[in-house]
């Protein structure tokens, strides 16, 4: 298998261990409004745009509440969890790697570009990591599942998506990178398996796995 022209990594759960604090705060707004949210129902909301979870767990509650009520509640919190994320396991070390091996990246994360600031301020590695594309970037047309994310990414580092390396670590990245043609690796979170995710991905129990050529 020969070198990625470019690697493409998705933030939340990926290279962030967030998801636990995204789900906390997802799970608090909604218990002010009288709901509760399954580890399943949480699972589902992994690597959506902010305002489709919103819509969704707008769904799931039990008294109509409109997103931007529920997003008045969940923001504050969210915001307050998230700058305290450490990274996951091997993630500084792959993004140093391909900084070392002069190989392009590019974030492709369905976080607005103030939410990724609070989360990456920690984190000075990530800073290698230059060209981005975030949720609310004004070019994305339609955010994960789509494949939009991943063709914009490529598309700005002038490199053809199917010669991409995409990490991602939730169904929904998952799909989204697939359908931009994308060779995708999965980090699998604790409580799935492989199985979960479509044929042809590369699936990881961590990022110190990735071996780079």
């Amino acid at each position: 298998m020969g070198s990625p022209a470019a690697c493409l990594f998705d933030l939340d759960g990926l290279l962030l261990d967030t998801e636990p604090l995204h789900g906390r705060a997802w799970r608090e707004a909604a218990r002010h409004f009288g709901g509760d949210l399954s580890e399943a129902q949480l699972l589902d909301l992994r690597g959506r745009p902010r305002l489709d979870c919103a819509e969704r767990v707008r769904c799931m509650l039990p008294q109509p509440v409109s997103v931007e009520a529920l997003l008045a509640v969940r923001q504050p919190i969210a915001e307050a969890l998230l700058g305290l994320a450490p990274p996951m396991a091997g993630a500084p070390a792959l993004v140093q790697r391909c900084h070392q091996l002069g190989i392009p990246m590019a974030l492709a994360t369905s976080s607005a570009e103030a939410s990724v600031a609070i989360k990456a301020a920690p984190h000075p590695w990530l800073s290698l990591i230059v060209e981005r594309v975030y949720g609310d970037d004004p070019q994305l047309r339609q955010g994960k599942p789509a494949p939009d994310i991943f063709q914009l990414a490529a598309e700005r580092l002038g490199v053809t998506p199917g010669d991409c390396w995409a990490f991602e670590d939730s169904l929904a990245g998952c799909r989204s990178a697939l359908e931009a043609g994308c060779r995708v690796h999965v980090l699998v979170p604790p409580g799935s398996t492989c199985t979960a995710y479509p044929a042809g991905v590369v699936c990881l129990t961590s990022l110190e796995q990735v071996d780079l050529p």
